[in-house]
């Protein structure tokens, strides 16, 4: 063949049958064709090379092979370990998966989903928390519903509040639960480094956490909590910011682990030790923490299944009218850099 694609006429010409025979075979009509004519326009079309157009298959099925993936930031590790577990399930199905990042910006999630349905995806997931006052929610929620009144299927790694089905981490128990942990260690002075103020799932961990305190008596000083951006970076600053203002604490938490892994950095640089002189904390139990030295104590989430979830919902067959909710709970990670205070 000459150059550029092949295209169906050709391939049609080739296996000598119609036009409209080889778009049966070849665009996946439901209409049967003959097993002879069908094993002659595929010998045809894999000798010359022939692919499909998606977009002409896509046309005619109104659908696609595409999942939507929509995430916040694919180079923290809490999301790219909820994009192997979606990848995963979207794979199993012979399906592709098709990645959006929003940079934490509510408005991109909307655009990005508006993308997909135009593309007739066939589910989207999204995944990443709400903000507290989510001006875009309500644009996001109107999207949701034409996409699946398209015949498409969102399914969401959030809080609830959307019109889809949500697996929602339980970060307010878990962090409650860790606070006890540390407190029976204990601890009675804390410092919080406690991400955006705007962020659901950093203030469900942040009252979850000051809930349990308050529960056993534990005044927390409004000085020791400090908010800053929900990342590395983040963590590494408003540990700086900590320190330079002087805390009493003897015990860190970080609302995240990418946030504590930052703070372990800023005490190393301020020639602290951790646990020796302040004992750290996390949440999440992402899966670079294995390379982190003392090993962090934290709150494990099963991210992985947790996309694997979302997509299986998403992807699910005769789905239930009912938007459905799937709770998943936070265990807590005892490791090294956490213990009893100095003259504890």
């Amino acid at each position: 063949m000459g150059s550029g694609y092949v295209t169906l006429e050709q391939v049609a010409r080739h296996a000598g049958v119609s036009l409209a025979t080889a778009s049966r075979v070849l665009n996946g009509s439901t209409r049967q064709v003959g097993e002879e004519l069908r094993r002659r326009v595929t010998a045809s079309a894999h000798e010359l090379g022939y692919l499909a157009n998606a977009s002409a298959q896509t046309l005619a099925r109104n659908t696609s092979t595409l999942v939507g993936l929509v995430v916040h930031d694919i180079a923290d590790p809490y999301f790219s370990s909820i994009a192997s577990g979606v990848t995963r399930s979207a794979e199993e199905q012979g399906l592709i998966v098709v990645l959006g990042t929003t940079g934490r910006a509510p408005r991109r999630e909307t655009q990005l989903l508006a993308t997909l349905r135009s593309h007739r995806a066939r589910a989207v997931v999204l995944a990443g928390s709400r903000t507290v006052d989510d001006e875009t929610g309500g644009g996001l929620a109107e999207e949701i519903t034409m996409f699946t009144r398209q015949g498409g299927r969102v399914a969401c790694v959030s809080q609830e509040g959307l019109p889809a089905d949500t697996v929602v981490p339980d970060n307010r128990n878990g962090a409650a639960a860790l606070a006890r942990h540390l407190v029976d260690l204990g601890h009675r002075r804390f410092a919080i480094l406690a991400g955006p103020t705007d962020l659901r799932t950093a203030r469900d961990r942040l009252d979850g956490f000051h809930s349990a305190l308050s529960a056993g008596g534990i005044a927390l000083d409004p000085h020791n909590v400090v908010h800053g951006a929900f990342t590395r970076d983040g963590g590494y600053e408003s540990t700086r910011r900590l320190l330079a203002t002087g805390t009493d604490a003897t015990c860190l938490f970080a609302v995240n682990d990418v946030m504590a892994t930052g703070a372990m950095a800023a005490l190393r640089d301020a020639g602290l030790r951790v646990p020796h002189d302040l004992s750290v904390a996390g949440f999440d139990d992402i899966p670079t923490l294995r390379d982190l030295t003392p090993g962090l104590t934290t709150v494990r989430l099963p991210l992985e299944w947790m996309g694997e979830k979302a997509a299986r919902l998403a992807l699910e067959e005769d789905p239930p009218a009912e938007a459905r909710t799937v709770s998943v709970a936070g265990e807590v990670v005892v490791r090294d850099s956490t213990a009893p205070p100095a003259g504890a």
